[in-house]
């Protein structure tokens, strides 16, 4: 569709044509648009200046990651030359992972199991946690109480999962002898939730142990940090509105359903779409420390599975490797675009 002079400028009383004084200015802002915004890059310099790092670390661990991806699609046996110049074959190696009764196939689809699993008890037991402690952080009237009770809970995140693992396996380490069994060990043997055998085995031997240990040890290092998001929701709450909610007889219990949950549920809903976007990221650092060959049954996930092919395994295979993890992701993000959809539709609230 061509443009005429008569959509930019008026006609008036003479019959000439003007430009319209709003038009003029668009024109102008259009003219020197790029010299408005080096001008706010000047004035705001210090601001881009503190993007700089983080735009480093999402090129360098983030997109320039994305060129070894064409390795699902090439000949894996070529790894002395470039992934670019190495034969394509295709969709083959996914064809490996999803075909066929090999145990190869066997073990991935095992591992999407267990990180879907892991995942998802972790949705369920762990994303709950954070509330209830900044709901409890909100009803601690000492600022001295409450700085104490957040510091003991943020903690756990700053230690390093080296340093948690370690922890976890001395809290829940076996022995012959009882007394030199963990703390956890011994305790649940005394009160006869495990026998004497189990825990001398060690409860990181046992399978039907791993993901419990997984999930508590993850809200005990997470759970305390993630509160912070919802508790600043809640002290943002206006104090009128728990006066409004006072005067109409509410008590605590009733202020908090009625006044704090629908106050922060956009915050909520924001944080488990974020939440179900990682739904298949498994942490598999700790996993990692944590699994041997005799809890893989419940303990092998997809990284840990494509640390095995790719690197570990005496033929590795990178494009397997890549083929499982791609598919991870692919997984993940159409999580996120149904969830976020949901809740768009469902409460008006959405991440996009």
């Amino acid at each position: 569709m061509k443009a005429k002079a008569a959509d930019y400028l008026k006609l008036n009383e003479n019959d000439q044509y003007f430009k319209d004084p709003e038009q003029a200015v668009r024109d102008d802002v259009e003219k020197h648009y790029w010299l408005h915004v080096g001008r706010t890059i000047l004035k705001d310099w210090r601001l881009y200046a503190m993007l700089v790092p983080m735009i480093l670390v999402f090129l360098f661990w983030r997109y320039f990651p994305m060129y070894e991806l064409l390795g699902c699609f090439k000949d894996p046996n070529k790894t002395s030359i470039p992934v670019a110049e190495r034969d394509f074959i295709g969709f083959s190696s996914f064809g490996k992972l999803f075909a066929g009764n090999t145990n190869l196939s066997l073990d991935f689809w095992r591992a999407m199991r267990n990180t879907f699993l892991l995942s998802f008890y972790g949705l369920c037991f762990g994303f709950p946690m954070p509330i209830v402690l900044a709901l409890f952080f909100n009803e601690v009237k000492s600022d001295i109480a409450r700085s104490f009770y957040q510091v003991l809970t943020y903690l756990p995140k700053f230690m390093s999962t080296v340093v948690m693992t370690s922890l976890t396996i001395m809290l829940v380490r076996s022995s012959s002898s009882f007394n030199d069994m963990g703390i956890i060990s011994k305790g649940l043997v005394k009160l006869g939730a495990i026998s004497k055998e189990v825990g001398d085995s060690g409860l990181l031997n046992q399978p039907e142990f791993f993901r419990a240990i997984y999930q508590i040890t993850g809200i005990w290092e997470g759970a305390g940090y993630d509160s912070i998001v919802f508790f600043a929701a809640i002290i943002a709450i206006s104090p009128t509105s728990y006066e409004a909610a006072q005067i109409d007889g509410a008590g605590k219990m009733a202020q908090m359903r009625y006044v704090v949950l629908p106050s922060i549920l956009s915050t909520v809903v924001i944080m488990l779409i974020t939440r179900i976007g990682h739904l298949l990221s498994v942490g598999y650092e700790k996993v990692l420390l944590l699994y041997n060959t005799n809890t893989y049954v419940t303990a092998d996930v997809v990284s840990t599975f494509a640390q095995r092919v790719g690197i570990a395994s005496t033929t590795p295979n990178p494009g397997l490797a890549a083929a499982a993890e791609m598919m991870n992701n692919i997984i993940g993000m159409l999580l996120v675009i149904g969830a976020n959809t949901i809740a768009r539709k469902a409460s008006n609230t959405s991440l996009y």
